[in-house]
């Protein structure tokens, strides 16, 4: 075997093994995500569930959609587009209990783990969060020359709302009322067409 046929080789060896453990690394993420991870898209699966109960036949609900307007970058969970407007609901699946008020930059979570230890984490403030998607997804429609409403929720699956705002959703009721209630806008087919497609890309 000559000198230029080992290196080859031990060339060849090296990527194989590169690849195996690229491979399992990806593996090992998608089974043994993170469990805020696994939480997070276990919750968005389980909340377009509950959604897609009170869609009506015309109604397009969209998820995970990333929509960006200037230097300004958002994902958003569930959009929902029918002849009364464009909806946003953003998921939230925090555990425990949630304190904090609605002009809060972040909120406490407290959570009791099994052993009786309380952990507390900072979460961001979902209500602030979702008014920040509704000025980037307006903003982003209206520079397509589509000027509407953009109306944004909030749906804690844990029904562990620190407070009693019409931004939180609570029951399939509530979201029915949201996204089927009197509005602000009036949009024809056509227009509920185009919206899909901008946002579906």
């Amino acid at each position: 075997m000559t000198e230029m046929t080992k290196a080859y080789m031990l060339i060849f060896l090296s990527v194989a093994i590169f690849l195996v453990i690229v491979v399992l690394v990806v593996l090992w993420g998608t089974v043994y995500g993170s469990s805020k991870v696994r939480a997070g898209r276990q919750g968005e699966k389980r909340a377009a569930e509950i959604i897609k109960h009170v869609l009506n036949e015309d109604d397009v609900l969209l998820t995970n959609i990333c929509v960006e307007y200037g230097e300004k970058e958002t994902e958003l969970d569930n959009v929902i587009i029918n002849r009364s407007g464009v909806f946003i609901i953003e998921v939230k699946n925090y555990s425990g209990e949630l304190v904090g008020e609605e002009d809060d930059y972040e909120w406490t979570k407290y959570k009791v783990s099994r052993g009786g230890n309380t952990y507390v984490k900072q979460v961001r403030n979902p209500i602030k969060q979702v008014r920040r998607q509704v000025y980037i997804l307006a903003r982003f429609l209206k520079y397509y020359g589509i000027n509407v409403w953009v109306d944004g929720y909030v749906l804690l699956l844990n029904n562990n709302s620190p407070l009693h705002n019409d931004t939180i959703l609570r029951s399939f009721k509530e979201i029915d009322r949201a996204i089927h209630g009197q509005s602000y806008n009036s949009l024809d087919r056509k227009t509920v067409s185009r919206i899909k497609k901008l946002l579906w890309q």
